[in-house]
């Protein structure tokens, strides 16, 4: 019977000094830095549920920490219930916390952590560190984000300009703000409904500054401390960390060529719970695989059946290369079980993009509550712009004209791989978004990988590298290079490749 964990053999290929970051010279306790590392690592996905760690000799020595330090650790993980040692056999990662007093437990050094030279104390969160890097080095990969050279800053700064100079009305400001609101809502709905093929009216529409606030306002909602929530794995590590920073108890489950494994959903269902399913159906985070027709329609089955909510998140819908796109489950859900979040204008300058929620409509009135609060501003000539430009067709121009140029990038960077790496890669052609998932077929470090990158001149961020026992992987994005960008990348690429094997 499939459990919510499976033991795995001993990862010793886990890069573990490059995501458990220890600080000696701070105040806190070495063993909690370590207690507390874990735990981030954890519920961000970075340690599956099930993986084998290291005996505490070898991992001691990776750590650079005394071993008694690392004991000390250990034992405070397995009384909060995030690991489990087992005699003769070793020490496991569970996704989910035990109970009984495990899940109570603190240590009593743990409380008195949070003092401040100011005299007060204040909650520190072990989950929402920013695992973002940043790097001077002439060549960046990236997850998968957009060329701000394509954006089309004159066109909407004389637009802004121009808005500016017309706000003359003898309506008050409050009455300007609701009405250049709601005509945005409405070409904006029109926008959803002729391009994702969902049925929505203003009334199911939420929109927000940014995808990530989206995500944030819906998990406020749906989340109470200890609700299950199952996730893809490999997923996508902010909306781990927002799902698990809201409380939410994760279980993971693997994906393959389809997406999601619809049998091992409805195993789970059947032993849990389960009050969420977030997923990237149309466009996998970070494999880039979409949800097969087959398992969508066995996805909004079972969530009718089990009575749990969808958060579909289409994060990267702008950026797709076929003729007839997956349209999302939102588009097929006639039992209103699914939230769809996404995000519009990623191709527009910083500040022009939005985050939006599509829901229920008493869903959607009481995400307005909280987010009047969060976002109490309408910046009303920037909706103003933007109705204008979904009116009048220049979105869809936009897009069409930056769909062709990533295609041809995208194309261009997969004759490269094919080229220059030949033999030691695998990969599938994405239709869909701004990076390929990369799987390497020699067996290395790809922490060394990195170092040797940046050595060349590239820079390779944690946060696109994937490494397990049984997986050595990279998210690769081609969207932000030109075509000499990308040779010049690639080649360091396998370069650095070389010299480390």
């Amino acid at each position: 019977m499939y459990t919510s964990f499976t033991k795995m053999d001993s990862p010793v290929q886990i890069p573990f000094k490059s995501f458990i970051q220890l600080k000696p010279e701070e105040t806190t306790a070495l063993y909690l830095q370590i207690v507390f590392e874990f735990i981030k690592a954890i519920q961000i996905g970075l340690l599956p549920e099930g993986t084998k760690l290291p005996g505490t000799r070898i991992l001691c020595k990776a750590l650079e920490v005394n071993r008694n330090t690392l004991i000390k650790a250990f034992q405070d993980l397995e009384l909060q219930g995030w690991i489990e040692i087992l005699p003769n056999k070793g020490t496991f990662i569970l996704s989910e916390k035990q109970q009984k007093n495990k899940a109570d437990f603190t240590s009593d050094e743990s409380k008195n952590i949070r003092k401040t030279n100011e005299g007060f104390t204040f909650k520190r969160s072990t989950i929402l560190e920013n695992p973002k890097e940043t790097s001077d080095l002439p060549y960046q990969f990236n997850d998968g984000l957009p060329d701000l050279r394509l954006v089309q800053s004159d066109v909407l700064a004389r637009l802004y300009v121009s808005k500016l100079k017309n706000q003359k009305t003898t309506k008050t400001w409050e009455q300007v703000q609701a009405q250049s609101h709601l005509n945005f809502k409405t070409q904006f709905s029109n926008f959803l409904n002729l391009t994702r093929g969902i049925r929505i009216s203003t009334s199911n529409l939420l929109t927000t500054s940014s995808h990530e606030i989206s995500l944030y306002l819906v998990t406020k909602l749906l989340i109470s401390p200890g609700d299950k929530v199952v996730v893809a794995s490999p997923g996508y590590y902010i909306s781990n960390m927002t799902l698990s920073d809201s409380g939410a108890q994760i279980i993971t489950i693997p994906v393959d060529k389809d997406g999601i494994i619809t049998e091992q959903l409805k195993q789970i269902c059947d032993e849990h719970q389960i009050r969420i399913l977030y997923l990237t159906s149309n466009y996998h985070y970070p494999t880039t695989t979409s949800l097969s027709a087959k398992r969508r329609m066995e996805v909004l089955e079972l969530a009718n059946r089990y009575g749990f909510v969808i958060i579909e998140d289409d994060y990267d819908f702008d950026f797709h290369y076929d003729n007839n796109p997956v349209l999302p489950l939102a588009a097929l859900d006639s039992n209103e079980r699914v939230v769809y979040i996404g995000s519009f204008g990623r191709s527009l300058p910083a500040g022009f993009g939005y985050g939006f929620i599509a829901a229920p409509a008493d869903f959607i009135k009481e995400l307005e509550k909280h987010q009047n609060i969060l976002e109490p501003g309408i910046d009303v000539i920037k909706e103003q712009v933007l109705t204008d430009w979904i009116k009048e067709g220049e979105v869809h121009r936009l897009s069409k004209k930056n769909k062709k140029i990533y295609k041809e990038r995208r194309d261009y960077f997969v004759a490269l791989l094919k080229e220059k790496l030949e033999g030691k890669i695998k990969f599938q052609v994405p239709l869909r978004g701004l990076a390929i998932w990369v799987e390497w077929l020699d067996d290395f470090n790809l922490i060394k990988l990195q170092k040797q990158c940046a050595i060349n001149g590239l820079f390779l961020p944690k946060t696109v590298l994937y490494q397990t026992k049984n997986l050595t992987a990279t998210r690769l994005g081609f969207g932000h290079f030109d075509s000499s960008e990308m040779e010049n990348a690639v080649t360091i690429l396998r370069q650095s490749l070389d010299a480390i094997l």
